[in-house]
């Protein structure tokens, strides 16, 4: 794509964040700061982006006219859905808005139907997983042997998610971090539900739109997402070269989210917001020393994965 391109599709996806206007104080300034982290691309001036979009300078119009190619328009389109289903399921406001680009863009509803069907089963797929579920039923303390060991491969899974060029691997990152947060409480005795978990990944830091659009932006900025073929695949994986689109923030991020939510649980709920964000500040910066230890598995999972297996995953109760 063309760095106009580019820009454009970015405008898009900043446009999709904030359309139903419903967006945290908090959640607002992550997507600030990610603006600002991924500023490095100065032909893309991406904190100006972000004030033109909270602003409404930029109309969809415009910004559609300049995606010149059926690629950059369907991959805008993609990315804006991923935006709106990374939160859960779409406001009316994000429905809207989404068939107005559409519209904008000359797609046609019926070549994106199985797209966005694809997209909203991740971002309503269940939480509960048989594994937690076999063990409360069962009775049994938790181990921790064997929660360490699924929290080390869930952030092993989702590292190599990060490695994909799909928008739909990217999406499935947060619905896979839920269920870990799920499990993770069940095996300590509590029942929770999306809103519980939703609120306890905010509460240390972990935006839910934030965080895709950072993941999405690297790949998209590092001219990953939305790359096919095995060539280009298969040279990422295998080189280090092109590790610099991915940053390992998603094995951090979930390696951290497991950890807090155990330490959490365990102690039966009583960790206040601040221990709750040290906590999570702390592990990640360890989880960040571990990515180069775990990278060779990262990219030998990556190489078994494919659309298909990704939201057989998630799907999977």
């Amino acid at each position: 794509m063309t760095s106009q391109e580019t820009q454009a599709v970015v405008t898009l996806s900043l446009m999709a964040a904030f359309v139903d206007g419903d967006k945290h104080d908090r959640e607002r300034e992550e997507i600030k700061r990610i603006a600002e982290g991924l500023s490095q691309n100065d032909a893309l001036h991406l904190p100006t982006l972000y004030q033109d979009v909270l602003m409404k300078r930029v109309s969809l119009a415009d910004v559609t006219g300049q995606l010149l190619s059926a690629d950059s328009k369907r991959l805008a389109y993609e990315m804006a859905v991923c935006v709106c289903d990374a939160d859960g399921a779409q406001s009316k406001a994000e429905q809207l808005f989404l068939a107005d680009l559409a519209s904008s863009l000359g797609l046609e509803a019926r070549a994106l139907a199985e797209f966005t069907q694809q997209a909203d089963e991740l971002a309503s797929a269940p939480i509960a997983t048989t594994a937690a579920t076999a063990a409360a039923t069962a009775g049994t303390a938790p181990d921790d042997a064997e929660l360490d060991n699924a929290i080390l491969n869930a952030a092993i899974l989702n590292g190599a998610l990060e490695l994909l060029p799909e928008t739909l691997s990217t999406m499935a990152i947060i619905p896979l971090q839920m269920k870990l947060v799920y499990r993770v409480g069940k095996a300590h005795g509590f029942e929770l539900d999306r809103g519980h978990i939703k609120d306890f990944i905010a509460t240390v830091g972990v935006g839910l739109t934030s965080q895709y659009l950072e993941q999405a932006g690297r790949k998209l900025l590092g001219g990953l997402l939305g790359k096919v073929g095995g060539g280009f695949l298969g040279g990422l994986l295998g080189g280090t070269a092109n590790q610099a689109v991915s940053s390992g923030m998603s094995f951090a991020t979930t390696y951290a989210l497991g950890h807090v939510a155990k330490r959490y649980y365990a102690g039966g709920r009583t960790l206040s917001t601040q221990m709750l964000k040290d906590a999570y500040a702390d592990v990640v910066q360890e989880a960040q020393g571990l990515q180069t230890r775990y990278l060779p598995e990262m990219r030998d999972k990556a190489r078994t994965l494919d659309a298909a297996s990704v939201l057989s995953m998630v799907r999977k109760a």
